[in-house]
């Protein structure tokens, strides 16, 4: 899979990395956490024969391919409805590695955070590919929509190809350190929301 990575964002440059992005919204099994350091590492002035991208150019070429890939999730979750989803995922999702389970998780997520979760849900591994669906099965207005998934995709996009652009030939690192550095993230909110309702329920209890 890097070499495929590589291969495309050499031959194909910012079109490259735009489509890879675009794909890996698509297939949650390609890791942006692979595409966008290495593309950061392609603007680095440290890599042997200098820059090959302007690291602005880089940034916005993934921002905009995670933004489509967000919308081609929000329409079916829009149009279909959730069952309709689900049921598909149980016979198809396999393709992608998704089930209906994910969906389910991606719905509670939105129904927690209400439009928030599109922001936050695009920094959460497990949740940033699959958040636009339940945007989409609540009717969330475009506009918001593409604003929040755009903070978060510009966020979570601009860390790793910083990363990568200071890393340089050791971008792969990124990978290897983000991965359980988010799932502590995605710990400590699961935490936060369990105390949350705890709390809640005292209340609820004690009136």
């Amino acid at each position: 899979m890097l070499e495929w990575i590589t291969n495309t964002i050499t031959v194909w440059g910012y079109w490259g990395i735009a489509l890879l992005m675009f794909i890996e919204n698509l297939f949650p099994p390609i890791p942006s956490e692979l595409i966008m350091p290495l593309a950061g590492f392609t603007a680095s002035p440290y890599q042997p024969g200098g820059a090959k991208l302007n690291i602005l150019g880089v940034f916005l070429a993934g921002l905009l391919g995670s933004v489509l890939g967000a919308l081609i999730w929000y329409y079916p979750g829009k149009f279909l409805g959730e069952e309709r989803l689900k049921t598909l995922a149980d016979k198809y999702g396999k393709w992608l590695s998704i089930s209906s389970q994910d969906i389910s998780k991606a719905k509670r997520w939105f129904d927690r955070k209400g439009s928030k979760a599109v922001l936050i849900g695009r920094l959460v591994p497990g949740i940033r590919t699959l958040i636009s669906v339940p945007a989409g099965i609540s009717n969330m207005p475009l506009l918001p929509f593409l604003f929040y998934t755009t903070l978060g995709s510009a966020a979570w996009v601009g860390l790793l190809t910083y990363s990568g652009y200071l890393l340089g030939s050791q971008y792969e690192l990124v990978d290897k350190y983000l991965a359980p550095v988010s799932k502590i993230v995605l710990g400590g909110l699961v935490m936060i929301f369990a105390f949350w309702v705890l709390k809640r329920k005292r209340k609820a209890t004690s009136k």
